[in-house]
């Protein structure tokens, strides 16, 4: 990269890192820290949501999508619109009431409600795994894109430095640092795709005629998909607008119900159809630029044998002049690093919060809390780091995590929502269940019937766990006592 497009993206990095600065002197407590003080805007949460959501990792991920299947990739962000629109209807009216009366930081908190503390501890474990193992895919995720765009950058030296900058101005800054870079970030990276990505990526590749001339039509259609990836992607994805962290402290940071309804309203709109197509029409001109031979300089001849998600970053370091080429990394990297942080503080509020928050709690004072809450921070980032490091795909490791996340807590959550006296025993027994089995299948690598998800398997066990324990109980509780 010219030295032009090296400060402007350094720069930017320096903006996030005084942005966590800032709010390290304005954060008070770990309600400040956690949840922002319960008083920000349906705009700013409803962007950092979708921000938190789609982010990097799914930005290449997409790409990487666009890669391979071309258009249809887009329908995996259609099950984002679908689990927000449903959580705000199903889930938030309950939830934002509950978390105002009782000061809700995290979301296990609502295992404890309405089930048992040792429900909520386990909660607290599976969710911040599944955290930590998200956070490591939006740190690959910024390494793959440096990796591929510096070319002095090897990948290991490219992940130190994404993850040490992902994670210092996290630690600093707490939600509210989160969600307002959240909000820059998020029209970064769209300002950046609308008027710098897809127009020039359009044009490099001769538009229209050099797409249909370099790829065959199914990736030009929206049904070159199979019924199992849109099941697995459903099952996956729409449940964890159910059970995810950081959208719990999303709620409790609103300050009622009407504004996270908005908030997620609008979150829904820009994953589908906004993000979801430029994302994948991106990955899509990145084909095409491979089939036409534009990265054999770069040593990428053979399209079938590259890996997918470096195409897109591959495409903008060939076609984008000096000076745009730092506006669209720093894009994509404010992209990567709006998941990754809101992860990180997920992570870090269910160890605080739900698994050490006797000892960490216990006779300190607010400061102490939050000093506390800021070392668990860090702690988490480095775990996160050290997986990234052993990881490959960025899409497979979000999707593993979201997985495990999914079918351990799904079930408990739905009990709890529509159930008049949801068993404890129940819902503990359907949460190891279920994620026990998504964990071991996902491990053993065995191929499963009609090709389908792990998650679906481990959900239907966590279901007929949860019922058969509930109907047992129920019958305990109604037979006559001798």
């Amino acid at each position: 990269m010219h030295w032009i497009d090296v400060t402007i993206f350094v720069t930017y990095m320096l903006v996030m890192l005084g942005v966590g600065f800032f709010f390290l002197r304005k954060n008070k407590n770990s309600e400040d820290y956690y949840v922002g003080g319960r008083g920000m805007g349906a705009m700013h949460v409803g962007l950092s949501v979708v921000a938190t959501d789609v982010g990097g990792g799914f930005s290449i991920g997409l790409g990487g999508l666009g890669f391979t299947m071309g258009i249809s990739g887009s329908w995996m962000l259609f099950t984002g619109l679908l689990g927000a629109w449903l959580a705000a209807v199903l889930l938030i009216p309950t939830v934002s009431k509950l978390a105002t009366a009782k000061k809700f930081l995290t979301f296990p908190q609502l295992f404890g409600h309405y089930y048992s503390k040792r429900v909520a501890l386990l909660a607290g474990v599976i969710s911040a795994i599944g955290y930590v193992g998200f956070t490591s895919s939006q740190i690959l995720a910024g390494a793959k894109l440096a990796s591929a765009t510096f070319i002095a950058l090897d990948m290991k030296t490219a992940l130190l430095v994404m993850g040490v900058i992902a994670i210092v101005y996290t630690v600093m800054g707490g939600i509210k640092a989160v969600i307002y870079t959240d909000t820059i970030q998020w029209l970064i990276l769209m300002g950046g795709l609308i008027f710098i990505g897809l127009p020039m990526g359009y044009s490099a590749i001769g538009g229209y005629d050099g797409i249909v001339s370099s790829v065959g039509p199914e990736l030009l259609s929206l049904q070159n998909i199979e019924w199992q990836t849109l099941v697995n992607w459903s099952v996956t994805i729409i449940p964890i607008w159910f059970v995810g962290m950081t959208l719990y402290q999303r709620i409790y940071a609103c300050g009622d119900e009407k504004v996270a309804k908005k908030a997620w309203f609008i979150a829904g709109l820009f994953e589908w159809p906004i993000m979801a197509f430029m994302g994948v029409l991106l990955g899509l001109f990145a084909r095409v630029a491979a089939e036409q031979g534009m990265f054999q300089a770069l040593g990428f001849s053979d399209p079938s044998a590259m890996d997918a998600e470096i195409g897109l970053p591959l495409l903008l370091r060939t076609i984008l002049p000096v000076g745009l080429m730092g506006l669209m990394m720093s894009a994509y990297f404010s992209a990567i690093m709006s998941t990754a942080d809101s992860c990180l503080m997920a992570a870090s509020g269910n160890l605080q919060t739900d698994v050490f928050g006797k000892w960490l709690h216990s006779g300190k004072a607010d400061r102490q809390v939050l000093r506390n809450s800021q070392w668990l921070t860090l702690l988490v980032g480095v775990l996160a780091l050290i997986l990234a490091a052993f990881m490959e795909n960025v899409l497979n490791l979000m999707l593993y995590s979201y997985a495990f996340m999914v079918s351990g807590l799904f079930i408990p959550v739905i009990g709890a929502l529509f159930m008049k006296r949801p068993s404890s025993l129940a819902a503990f027994m359907a949460m190891l269940t279920g994620g026990s089995i998504t964990l071991v299948l996902i491990l053993s690598g065995m191929s499963l019937p009609f090709g389908l998800d792990a998650n679906i398997f481990g959900i239907s066990a966590a279901l007929a766990i949860f019922i058969i324990i509930s109907i047992f109980n129920k019958r305990q509780a109604m037979e006559p006592v001798n």
